[in-house]
């Protein structure tokens, strides 16, 4: 049945005209590219991003997960939010297929056809053990038929395979750090793919977010600290001068200064990378026992979930939006000098 899909998925690419994906075999890793998603060029974008969300057998909607994924699918409804950048972690602690349909789904499924999502490191997918996360994206679990959104513009996508797509002036890289820990080998074409990728958008004149799970602009807790694996992805975000990345895991939220790849901070119209962490998706948090000098924000007594505006110009600004405790953030970063 997975090679089928594998077959089919590469058809679909062939007649397409996007790069073939490579499949759990870890063979070579073309990507996907899924083109303008929707809207002129030149709107303005507005994004809801979280990642690590739902808890072990957790279906009350009364709980941070619930109120998370009410509040970003009412906003989703609205109109006030066009799509949802789903970080990774969706269900813990060991997803398959029911767990998707018998939890998460209670909870979140009004985002999911609005959804773009990267595959985390174990919760959501591990070789060879649960690897039922792309089947659920792409409406094949038992019991949800719903496809993603990124799952109807570009079709198949397994865990590992990298894509990207376009909204307004903005232009998108999904990574699953969780190739670093599984295959490094295929991480490490997905480092040239991803070099390409951007390579394309800034000759097209695109501004550039990059979405990957595992932080490198990030402060420790007692379970984890900086995932220096992705190195090889950070110099070639530095390279293109990405405007900003999307990261989850730590179980927290924290905001860099535009920070270059040594962790120097730069000027907020100068070069140099806003890397925001919003793992506060419903998970239990966990505090802080760092603050390093790169980070100028972070908080770990609230769930929620982060609201950016994505201008046509390569400004954006942002709001945390609580739904359980007091942590606040906002602000604006102008557009490239």
């Amino acid at each position: 049945m997975r090679a089928s899909r594998v077959w089919l998925a590469a058809a679909f690419l062939l007649l397409a005209g996007c790069s073939g994906a490579g499949d759990r075999s870890g063979g070579p890793v073309g990507g996907h590219e899924g083109g303008q998603a929707g809207g002129a060029r030149g709107r303005t974008v507005h994004l809801a991003a979280v990642g690590d969300m739902n808890g072990e057998r957790t279906s009350d909607p009364s709980s941070a997960s619930g109120r998370n994924g009410a509040s970003i699918a009412a906003a989703l409804k609205a109109g006030t939010v066009d799509a949802f950048l789903g970080l990774g972690d969706f269900q813990y602690s060991t997803a398959y297929c029911s767990d998707y349909v018998d939890y998460w789904d209670r909870l979140w499924s009004g985002t999911k056809p609005y959804l773009y999502w990267v595959s985390a490191p174990n919760h959501d997918w591990e070789p060879d053990r649960n690897e039922d996360l792309d089947n659920f994206m792409n409406g094949q679990c038992p019991g949800d038929t719903t496809r993603s959104r990124a799952n109807r513009q570009i079709g198949w996508i397994g865990n590992g395979d990298p894509y990207s797509f376009d909204l307004g002036s903005w232009h998108f890289a999904m990574l699953s750090s969780a190739l670093w820990r599984f295959d490094p080998a295929r991480a490490r074409e997905v480092t040239d793919w991803l070099d390409r990728d951007l390579a394309r958008a800034t000759k097209a004149g695109q501004h550039l977010v990059v979405v990957h799970h595992d932080p490198y602009f990030t402060s420790d807790t007692d379970a984890h600290s900086r995932s220096t694996e992705v190195k090889p992805w950070i110099d070639v975000i530095d390279k293109y001068d990405v405007r900003l990345t999307l990261s989850g895991s730590q179980h927290n939220y924290e905001r860099s200064c535009p920070v270059l790849s040594d962790d120097t901070c730069t000027p907020d119209d100068g070069t140099g990378t806003t890397a925001f962490q919003v793992s506060t998706g419903g998970i239990g948090l966990r505090a802080f026992t760092s603050s390093p000098a790169y980070i100028v924000r972070q908080f770990s007594d609230t769930h929620g979930w982060l609201r950016l505006t994505l201008r046509p110009d390569g400004g954006f600004s942002w709001k945390f939006v609580s739904v359980a405790g007091p942590g606040t953030d906002s602000g604006s970063r102008p557009p490239p000098g």
